[in-house]
């Protein structure tokens, strides 16, 4: 067995920000498909009596340790493993704004958003998918800003904060309706970065559930 199992599937943008940072740092890990579309095990009192309560995933196991949520999940492997950690309380601080900012205002509202847009059993409101959209596109201005003229979100190298925000934005462009690099140059740049660093893989190609209702994944 593995040291790590995390419990995870490849739509879910959240569980890819685990599966990518335990691949970045070398770790010595497994999924586990949480078939949320199908059997849904998130829902069975078993699961929230001995996985996770809050019936979510990513859930990572380490050990007798059963960690949720990705920014606590983010947080433990960096100091675990000493890699990929903000420097300094300055940035230790800066790098959990941006976390939060990413897990309330940006993949906050991507994640519902493609969800409804691909994945609900009916159509969504169009003026409820609209005020989503506006929402989206005012927090990826933000980011877009932030990263202009920067490598990565707070510091000289790549923090668990660029590994957060990375969560919804490698997904195909199709999923939203719109091409979040094309329409934000320095976004894109440092899409393209974080693609560079050993160890990248796309969130079909790292994680079970590609095709879709399925445990593959999308090279296989």
């Amino acid at each position: 067995m593995a040291e790590y199992q995390l419990y995870c599937f490849a739509q879910s943008g959240n569980a890819y920000r685990a599966a990518l940072m335990l691949n970045l740092i070398g770790a010595d890990w497994e999924p586990v498909w949480y078939d949320f579309f199908g059997k849904a095990p998130q829902r069975t009192p078993e699961f929230r009596e001995t996985i996770n309560e809050m019936g979510e995933a990513p859930v990572l196991v380490h050990g007798k340790k059963k960690l949720s949520q990705s920014g606590v999940i983010l947080t433990y492997l960096a100091r675990h493993s000493g890699k990929l950690l903000p420097n300094g309380e300055d940035e230790d601080l800066e790098s959990l704004r941006w976390i939060i900012f990413d897990n309330q205002k940006v993949n906050g509202f991507l994640g519902p958003f493609r969800f409804l847009k691909n994945f609900a059993p009916k159509a969504a409101d169009p003026a409820v998918m609209a005020f989503m959209k506006g929402r989206i596109d005012g927090a990826l201005a933000i980011v877009n800003k932030r990263l202009t003229g920067r490598q990565f979100l707070v510091s000289d190298g790549p923090t668990i904060a660029d590994i957060s925000m990375t969560g919804y934005f490698y997904y195909p462009a199709d999923e939203f309706g719109f091409d979040i690099a094309k329409e934000h140059p320095a976004i894109a740049q440092w899409l393209e970065r974080m693609k560079a660093l050993p160890g990248w893989k796309h969130p079909y190609d790292l994680m079970p559930g590609y095709p879709f209702g399925t445990q593959g994944y999308r090279n296989q």
